[in-house]
């Protein structure tokens, strides 16, 4: 959590068109971020803001396979 504090925009973003759609009907995701965690697990998070604060919300934590289910990445 002290990294987000120090850095609204760690990890990767996800591309705008590949934000699933879960989140942008539950959380009206605009933009979405990932931390890769240990073990293969992902941290889903996103940054909301007005004009008085800046807010990181996080989403979800997956393992792998759960990960990969959301996001439709298929194994090779």
């Amino acid at each position: 959590m002290n990294i987000l504090r120090d850095n609204l925009h760690y990890g990767s973003q996800v591309p705008k068109k590949q934000i699933p759609n879960k989140y942008v009907e539950l959380y009206n995701a605009t933009n979405l971020w990932i931390i890769d965690l240990p073990l293969y697990w992902r941290l889903v998070y996103t940054v909301r803001s007005t004009e008085v604060e800046i807010i990181n919300l996080i989403l979800d934590v997956y393992d792998h396979p759960g990960y990969d289910k959301v996001f439709n990445y298929k194994k090779k």
